[in-house]
This record gives structure tokens, C-alpha cells and sequence, in this order.
């Protein structure tokens, strides 16, 4: 490894059995000079010369040897062989003498590792095709090797196959060769790498990498449990680096930005797919609509249909005076046939049912042609002044934090805090792309009496568990605040897919588990022992426990 390290930068002295200290200029200059050297794309103990998808008609004439998966097959006369660059045609020999060649590509099964040896050709006049890059060219072999065979696949590795969701990922590596997974997952590379560059070459940025393993802290979404060695104690992952951003910018890393893992104990909802194939809504898709209020929201919703003759078509109809009616069509510019759905109750929910119910018409029209939404055009939205509190779902008399407890309130309402809390507005922003969330952020609290004041007098909490911000806070903090960017969401709007599973490597199912290496999993109660941890199961479960032994089987 260190001869190969040598050979590569040129530029960094051999071992001599001692550690070579190198001066912060001297070292700067080293690397100056290596990095202005040309680094070849590979090194030389690859077994090949070329990718797949590089060579065009400036490579006729050449010997190359290829590496790649057998994509597929044609009259054993062709193979199109591919590679993470793209694919190329391959002619397979005919003649007795290369029999040994032919044997080897015809029989090796689709999705083998092969690599072979020949010369880039032109293809016959008219057989160009000019949806390939590699379209112009071919490869006639001379010699190839089977480097790997594949067993029966449980599915074809191409995009218009349809596969099931949990196939795909219990099979993720499989998945991946995909050109669609290919390109999310180098979009999402391409997109970071930007990033980085702007924020830091352009904006003068700080990328700190911050712990993964820290503690419990009140607000917010549930925190995994680590458990530790030392009895009775725990590690949390955390849900977000908020508070570690917080004393970076007390540290006076006013700049400061990472590409963060944030861990939550909360499950995610499938992605909602629908079907269709006709050009506008029919009724049972209205009482399909109606039936998913009450189920999601326990909400009842009424259709509206204006006729020609602007009656109102509803059994709502007699409850609303004309005069509402008419002021209610003005108002929202109700045309001939249009639909309206009504509902009423509680301000808050009311508007998120009709939100919901806004965002499942748009689906179930386009997917039957009418383009409402263009997926081409990237519209983005601010939404602010929010309130800092709201009443908790479970007991309305108290607060909660509407974004979390680190959030500055309003200037012109801190007054409010000591009287009537639930009026304060929040200095938190969201930045909403074509309707999706994409980011949050605030300005945070940087006076420690303040925060103090926040968390144990009108959230009720425990502020032991916060000292360490709470003395940041104390020893000169500047105004500070910061915003947290959605990657996995943003690159799935980017790409079009249809879940954030499709723009992440290995990602989990709705319910968190990993249907590839079937995590989380048990422990047997030796390996638990260094935690002080043992496993309490109810009466009722020992069908589970004895099911732990028994064939995965995963989940649809």
C-alpha cells in the first residue's frame, strides 16, 4: 500500500523507519505539486483498458480488453456487455478456431462477470445505433474469460421490469447494477460534490464532522438508545446535529455545514402509487376521496358540483344560505363542472385534510394525462412566521416546541412569552420545492436566560439535560442560526423518483427494517450480559421468541 501511495502522488518521501515531519508549507507545497501532476483513471493492475461506455469511432483499430456483466444475449452471434460507465456490443467468433471463445460467452449465464480481449470496429453500415453512445463501434473478440458466473437471478436487472418493493430490497446489490439506480446514486454524488464546493471554496465554510454517539435531549422526534457498558447508562444517537451546530457557532465556526446522519425512532409512510388510465374524476373516485379522509383523518369531506345553471349539486347544498354560495363561487372561481370539496372542524386539521386531498387529486389527474404539475420547472416557496408553541395532542392545557426548543422567538413578541405564550411567532423558516418540504432552519436562542426560561417554565423540562448549551450560552454566544437541507428528499425530486429509497445506497423499508441483512435483529443473552441488559418478554410472546429461529420470510 505505501509503495502504491509513492508511485501515485510522486511526491511524499519513502519510509526510513522514523516519521517524517513535514513543515505546514513544505507539506502545502507537496501536495500543490502532486495534485498538478495528471493521476491516470486507473492504476496499472487493472485488468482492463477501457470502460464500457468510453470507446467511440476514435478508438477503431485499437486492442482493448473490456471488463463487464453480460447484459444480454442475441443469436449467439452478439452480447452487449456492461460495466457502471455504460455498454458496448461484442461480437462473438463463429470460426472452429475460436470455438473455446464462443463456448465461454454463449454459455456463460446473463448478469456473469466476463472479461474480454479484441479490436474496435466499425459497425456494418445501417446497423449503427445511435440511442447507444457506444452505437458506432463494436468489439470483435479474440479471447475471454469467465471471471464469475451468476445463478438464477430472483429478478431481471432492467428498469421496465417491475419489481416489488421489498424484492428490491432484499436483493439491494442486485438493484443497484440498475441504470436507474446508477444514475440516482451518481446525481446524488455529483450534487453533494457541488455543494461542498460552493459553500466551501466560494462561501469561506467549515465542513466538522460531529459525534454519532451522544445523549438523550428533550424535543424533537425519538432518539435510538445505545446501550453502554457502564451499568444503568446510555448512549442516543441524535435525531439532528442541532445542538453540536448551536456550539460550533459559539466556537466561532460562524460558517459551518456537514453532510449529517440524523436517526429517528419513528417509522415513514409508504409512497401512495396509484393507477389509472382515463382523463378526469368519476364518482367513485370522489367516494374513494371521501373514504380516504375518514379513514387517515377521521374527516368527513363533501363534493360540491356547479352545474350550468350555477346550482350547487350537494347534500350541503341546504345548509348554506345563496348568499354564502355565491360569495364562496366568486371566491374561489368555481367554473362549470368544476369539483369542490368541502369539509369542516378544526382550523389546523381541516386544512391539512384538504391539503392531503389537494395532493391526491393532482395524482389521480395526471395520472390519467392532465399535466398540472411540470416536473421540469422547479418552483420554491418560503414559508414563515410560524407560532413558537402549540398545545400538545395529549394534554392541550401544555406546550410543545412547533419546530424545537432552541428556536428564537419573534423579536416583536417576546413580550408574549410571559403572558400569553401561544401567540408568540417563531423566527423558524421551511423552504418548500413544487410543494415538497425540502428544508427548515431558525434562528436560535443565544441568550442562556432565556432558554432557561423556555424549557423549564413553559415546556416543562428537565434543563439538567441541557447544561452543556445552557453554560455555552453563557460564555459570550453570538446571534446565531443555521437551516438543515433534506438530501434524500431534494435528489428525489431532482431525479423524478417516486420514494427517497430510490436515491439511497442501502436504505430501510417503511417500518426500519433492513429486508437484505434482516436488521434489526436478536441477540442471544451472553452478548447482552457486557450491557447489563436483559430482554423482558411478555407472557403472551413466546410464539415470537420461538419465531426468531424460524426462516426469514420479508416483509411485502
Amino acid at each position: 500500500m505505501l509503495c502504491w501511495l509513492n508511485r501515485l502522488h510522486g511526491a511524499l518521501p519513502a519510509p526510513t523507519g522514523r516519521i517524517a515531519h513535514l513543515r505546514p508549507s513544505s507539506l502545502r507545497r507537496r501536495l500543490a505539486l502532486s495534485s498538478q501532476r495528471r493521476i491516470p483513471e486507473f492504476s496499472s493492475f487493472v485488468a482492463r483498458t477501457n470502460t464500457c461506455g468510453e470507446l467511440r469511432s476514435s478508438h477503431l483499430g485499437q486492442e482493448v480488453t473490456l471488463c463487464g456483466w453480460i447484459q444480454y444475449r442475441r443469436q449467439n452471434v452478439f452480447l452487449v456487455l456492461r460495466d457502471s460507465h455504460g455498454l458496448i456490443q461484442v461480437v462473438i467468433p463463429q470460426d472452429e478456431s475460436a470455438a473455446s471463445v464462443k463456448k465461454i460467452l454463449c454459455e456463460a449465464p446473463v448478469e456473469s462477470v466476463v472479461r474480454v480481449s479484441g479490436t474496435v470496429i466499425s459497425r456494418p453500415p445501417g446497423q449503427e445505433n445511435p440511442k447507444m453512445p457506444t452505437g458506432e463501434i463494436e468489439i470483435k473478440v479474440k479471447t475471454a474469460e469467465l471471471l464469475n458466473s451468476c445463478k438464477k437471478l430472483p429478478f431481471e436487472i432492467k428498469d421496465f421490469v417491475k419489481k416489488t418493493e421489498a424484492l428490491r430490497l432484499q436483493y439491494r446489490y442486485l438493484d443497484l447494477r440498475s441504470f436507474q439506480m446508477q444514475y440516482n446514486l451518481r446525481l446524488r454524488s455529483q450534487m453533494v460534490m457541488k455543494m461542498r464546493e460552493y459553500l466551501c471554496n466560494l462561501h469561506g465554510f467549515v465542513d466538522v464532522e460531529t459525534p454519532t454517539l451522544f445523549k438523550r435531549t428533550p424535543g424533537g422526534a425519538k432518539e435510538f438508545v445505545i446501550p453502554s457498558r457502564e451499568p444503568g447508562k446510555f448512549y442516543c444517537l441524535p435525531q439532528s446535529p442541532q445542538q453540536f451546530k448551536q456550539l460550533l457557532m459559539v466556537g466561532g465556526l460562524d460558517r459551518y455545514f456537514q453532510v449529517a446522519r440524523c436517526y429517528r425512532d419513528e417509522g415513514s409512510r409508504p409512497d401512495r402509487q396509484p393507477e389509472f388510465t382515463q382523463k378526469y374524476l368519476k364518482r367513485k373516485d370522489i367516494e374513494s376521496i371521501r373514504k380516504f379522509a375518514a379513514d387517515h383523518f377521521n374527516q368527513e369531506v363533501l363534493p360540491i358540483f356547479l352545474k350550468a345553471n350555477r346550482n350547487w349539486n350537494s347534500p350541503v347544498a341546504k345548509s348554506i344560505m345563496e348568499e354564502q354560495r355565491s360569495g364562496l363561487t366568486r371566491l374561489m372561481e368555481i367554473q362549470e363542472d368544476d369539483v369542490v370539496l368541502l369539509t369542516a372542524g378544526e382550523h389546523k386539521k381541516a386544512c391539512s385534510v384538504l391539503g392531503k386531498l389537494r395532493l391526491e387529486c393532482a395524482d389521480l389527474l395526471e395520472a390519467r394525462g392532465l399535466v398540472l404539475r411540470d416536473p421540469a420547472l422547479f418552483s420554491f416557496l418560503w414559508v414563515v412566521d410560524f407560532p413558537l408553541f402549540l398545545p400538545k395532542e395529549e394534554n392541550p392545557e401544555k406546550l410543545e416546541s412547533a419546530h424545537h426548543p432552541f428556536t428564537a422567538p419573534h423579536p416583536s413578541d417576546v413580550q408574549l412569552l410571559y403572558s400569553e405564550p401561544e401567540k408568540v411567532r417563531s423566527q423558524h423558516y421551511d423552504l418548500v420545492l413544487n410543494g415538497n418540504e425540502i428544508g427548515g432552519g431558525s434562528i436560535r436562542i443565544h441568550d442562556a436566560e432565556l432558554q432557561r426560561y423556555i424549557l423549564a417554565e413553559l415546556l416543562k423540562e428537565d434543563v439538567k439535560l441541557l447544561s452543556h448549551l445552557l453554560q455555552a450560552l453563557e460564555f459570550g454566544a453570538p446571534p446565531h442560526g443555521g437551516i438543515a437541507l433534506g438530501l434524500d428528499r431534494l435528489i428525489c425530486l431532482v431525479t423524478g423518483a417516486p420514494s427517497i429509497r430510490d436515491v439511497i445506497a442501502f436504505p430501510k423499508s417503511f417500518r426500519g427494517h433492513d429486508l437484505m441483512s434482516n436488521a434489526p435483529d436478536s441477540l442471544p443473552p451472553e452478548e447482552l450480559k457486557p450491557y447489563h441488559i436483559q430482554v423482558s418478554w411478555p407472557a403472551d410472546s413466546e410464539a415470537e421468541k420461538s419465531s426468531l429461529n424460524q426462516p426469514y420470510c420479508p416483509e411485502s
